[in-house]
C-alpha cells in the first residue's frame, strides 16, 4: 500500500523537486521508502508502505528487465504468484509489482484483465513517451487525474496537486449540488474543475498530448439474464469464493488482523481468516463509552468464540472530539461521512499491533443489508406510488421522526439517489434547489441503471447498483482508505473480490432477503461457523453520536462555521434558508443534524481548507 504521484508539462522539462514536493504530500500513505524518476518531461514518484517483500529491491519507481518501462504503483495484487508462473520469466524480487511490470512489458494493456486485487498504477513507455494508468474494478485504490492549462498530473490524493502553484484549480460549483444530495462527490467529479477521479475498472493512455480512456471491466457486463435460485448452489458456490479471497488476502510480510465491529460482514471475513490462518488472528473493535450503540461487547463474544487474539478500546467522547478537526480536512474536498471518524479510531488502535487488516465492507450492498432497500421496495408498491405525496404531507404535521418520512415521501421522480439521499437525513433535490444561491444550481448526471434482456430487475436490486456504483465507491472505501493510510494501515476488503462481486449480483434477490431477513445467504454461511445467537439484535452502524454532539460540544462548529459572515461570504447557499434550519433543529427538530452537518462541513472546507490553500499560491 503506497501513495503515487506524477506530471507531465509539455513547456518544461520535469523538475524532481516538483515531484518531491507530490510524494512527501503523501508520505502518510508510504512512509517507509520514496523515489522518483524523470524522463522526457515525465515525472512520477512514489511512497512506500512495505507490506510484501520487506526488501530495498522492491522499492519503486521500479523499472522493467527490458529497461523500457518503468512503475508506480498503490495497492496489492493478490493472484502475482499465478501470473509469474505464466510469464514463465525468473524474479529478482518476491513481491507483486515486478509481476504486473513484466506482465505489462509482455501483454501490454490486457494484463489488467488478469490482475485481482485494488490498485491504482501508473507505467510509463520511455521508448514511446506514453504514460499508462490502470485503476481496480471496484476503486478501491483511489487515483485522481489534472488535465489542465498544458499540464498534466495524478496522486493518490487531491493534496498533491496543492503542492505546486503550476496546477490552478477552480472550484467546481456542480460537485457542490451532488454533495449536499449525497455527502460525498460521486466520480469522476472532483470539488475541483481541472481534477477528476480516474474512473474505476478502466485504464487510460496520455501521450504528451491526449489522454484517453477505456474500460477494460463493466459490472453491468456481468448480469446475467438468468439468477442463481437454488439455496445450497449459492451458498456452495459462495463459501468456495469467500473462502479463497480471504485466504489470497492473508498474504503478506507483516503483522496482519482485522477489524471487528460484531455485524454480520466483519464477522464473516474474520471466521474465514481464523480459519485458514495457522496461527490466532489480531482483531480490533472500539466502543463508544457514551453511545447506547455500542456493539463492542458483541464483537468481543464473536472474537473469544473464533479464539481470535481480541484487542478492544472503549472510545471518550474527548478521544472523539479531538479528531474532529482532523476528520474535516482528511479528504481535501467536502466528505460528510462522519463515521469516518470511529475508522480513523480503530485503525489508530490496529496500527499499533499491525501493519495490514481486512474489513468487511461491501456485504450490505451485495446481500441487501441497508434499510434504503426496504424503502425502494415499499415505494414501488401501488399503494405508494398513488399517495406518497398525501402522506408525505399528513406526516408532515406529526413529531420529528414523522416529518423525516414525510422528506422521504416528497419526490418528483423516484431514484435510487432520493432514496439513498433521504435515508442519510441529507437534503433532497427540491431542498437543494431551494437552498442554493441561484448560481449554484445543477447537479452531477449519474448513470442510468442497466438494462439486461429476459431480466427484471427489483427495486431493491437497482438500489444495491446505485450504492455499488457510487455509495460504495465514493463514500465508504474513500473513508476507509483515508482513514487508515492516515496512519500508515493497509486495509484488504474481501467480500469486494471483483468474483465475489459479479457472483453476489446474479443471485436471486429471495436468497438476500427470505421471510423479511436481510442478508439471509451471507448470515446462513456465517452461522456455519459462529452461533446464530451471537447476532440476535438490531443492526447498527458505525457511527457517533452526532446529533447529541451537535447540540452540545460541536455546537460551536455551527456558531463558527454557520456564522452569517462566513455563510454569505462563502456565497453557496441561502443564509435565510440555513438560518431557519438552524433555528428548528435547536428547538428540537433534531432529524435535520445530518443537514447542518453537510453544510459545516462544506464551509469549514472552504475557509480552512481552499481558502488557505488559495492564500498561499
Amino acid at each position: 500500500m503506497c501513495g503515487i504521484a506524477g506530471y507531465y508539462s509539455a513547456s518544461n522539462a520535469a523538475d524532481p523537486q516538483f515531484v518531491e514536493r507530490m510524494t512527501d504530500a503523501l508520505a502518510h500513505r508510504g512512509p517507509d521508502a520514496s523515489g522518483i524518476f524523470i524522463h522526457n518531461g515525465f515525472g512520477i514518484g512514489h511512497r512506500r508502505l512495505s507490506i510484501i517483500d520487506l526488501s530495498h529491491s522492491a522499492d519503486q519507481p521500479m523499472h522493467s528487465k527490458c529497461g523500457r518501462y518503468c512503475i508506480v504503483y498503490n495497492g496489492e495484487v493478490y493472484n502475482f504468484r499465478e501470473i509469474a508462473a505464466e510469464l514463465d520469466n525468473p524474479m529478482s524480487t518476491t513481491g507483486d509489482t515486478e509481476v504486473i511490470l513484466e506482465a505489462f512489458a509482455k501483454w501490454g494493456t490486457q494484463m489488467v484483465t488478469k490482475l485481482n486485487g485494488m490498485f491504482s498504477i501508473a507505467i510509463l513507455d520511455k521508448m514511446l513517451n506514453k504514460l499508462y494508468i490502470f485503476r481496480d474494478r471496484m476503486g478501491i485504490k483511489p487515483l485522481f487525474i489534472y488535465n489542465s492549462n498544458g499540464l498534466f498530473g495524478f496522486a493518490s490524493e487531491l493534496k498533491a496537486f496543492k503542492t505546486n502553484q503550476q496546477f490552478k484549480l477552480s472550484i467546481n460549483r456542480s460537485a457542490i449540488y451532488s454533495f449536499l444530495n449525497l455527502g460525498y462527490i460521486p466520480e469522476p467529479a472532483s470539488i475541483y474543475n481541472e481534477i477528476a477521479k480516474f474512473p474505476s475498472g478502466h485504464y487510460g493512455i496520455f501521450d504528451g498530448r491526449q489522454f484517453q480512456t477505456e474500460p477494460y471491466w463493466n459490472l453491468d457486463g456481468h448480469l446475467n439474464s438468468e439468477v442463481v435460485s437454488d439455496e445450497i448452489e449459492a451458498k456452495n458456490n459462495l463459501r468456495t469464493l469467500l473462502e479463497d479471497s480471504v485466504s489470497k488476502r492473508l498474504m503478506s510480510d507483516v503483522p496482519f488482523g482485522t477489524f471487528l465491529s460484531g455485524g454480520i460482514d466483519s464477522s464473516i471475513v474474520t471466521a474465514f481468516a481464523q480459519k485458514t490462518s495457522m496461527e490466532r488472528i489480531k482483531t480490533f473493535s472500539i466502543g463508544f463509552k457514551e453511545s447506547s450503540h455500542d456493539e463492542s461487547e458483541f464483537a468481543k463474544q464473536v472474537a473469544g468464540y473464533l479464539g481470535t487474539v481480541h484487542h478492544q478500546y472503549t472510545v471518550t467522547e474527548k478521544d472523539a472530539l479531538d479528531l474532529i478537526p482532523t476528520v474535516l480536512r482528511l479528504f481535501d474536498e467536502p466528505f460528510a461521512d462522519s463515521s469516518a471518524l470511529p475508522t480513523m479510531l480503530v485503525s489508530r488502535l490496529a496500527r499499533e499491533n499491525v501493519t495490514m487488516t481486512l474489513s468487511g465492507d461491501g456485504g450490505d450492498e451485495l446481500f441487501h443489508g441497508y434499510g434504503s432497500y426496504k424503502w425502494a421496495e415499499r415505494l414501488n408498491r401501488p399503494f405508494w406510488k398513488m399517495g406518497h405525496n398525501l402522506v408525505g404531507a399528513a406526516f408532515a404535521f406529526g413529531t420529528s421522526k414523522y416529518q423525516r418520512i414525510s422528506k422521504l415521501l416528497s419526490y418528483d421522480r423516484l431514484t435510487p439517489n432520493h432514496i439513498f439521499s433521504q435515508e442519510q437525513y441529507f437534503f433532497s433535490e427540491n431542498e437543494i434547489g431551494q437552498l442554493l444561491n441561484p448560481s449554484e444550481v445543477g447537479s452531477l448526471k449519474l448513470k442510468e441503471q442497466p438494462t439486461v434482456l429476459g431480466r427484471n430487475f427489483t427495486p431493491a436490486e437497482q438500489q444495491a447498483l446505485f450504492d455499488l456504483k457510487y455509495y460504495l465507491k465514493d463514500d465508504l472505501l474513500t473513508k476507509v482508505d483515508r482513514a487508515t493510510m492516515l496512519y500508515s494501515l493497509e486495509t484488504r476488503v474481501p467480500i469486494l473480490d471483483h468474483r465475489i462481486v459479479e457472483f453476489s449480483m446474479n443471485i436471486s434477490p429471495s436468497l438476500k432477503v427470505k421471510n423479511g431477513i436481510q442478508k439471509y445467504i451471507l448470515k446462513e454461511l456465517l452461522y456455519e461457523m459462529v452461533p446464530k445467537e451471537l447476532f440476535d439484535r438490531p443492526k447498527w452502524g458505525f457511527s457517533i453520536p452526532l446529533n447529541k454532539w451537535l447540540l452540545g460540544p460541536l455546537g460551536a462548529l455551527i456558531d463558527t462555521y454557520l456564522s452569517e459572515g462566513v455563510v454569505r461570504k462563502s456565497g453557496f447557499v441561502s443564509w435565510s434558508h440555513t438560518e431557519t434550519m438552524i433555528k428548528q433543529f435547536r428547538a428540537g427538530k433534531n432529524y435535520l443534524y445530518n443537514r447542518l452537518w453537510l453544510l459545516i462541513v462544506l464551509h469549514y472546507w472552504h475557509l480552512e481548507v481552499h481558502q488557505k490553500y488559495s492564500n498561499d499560491q
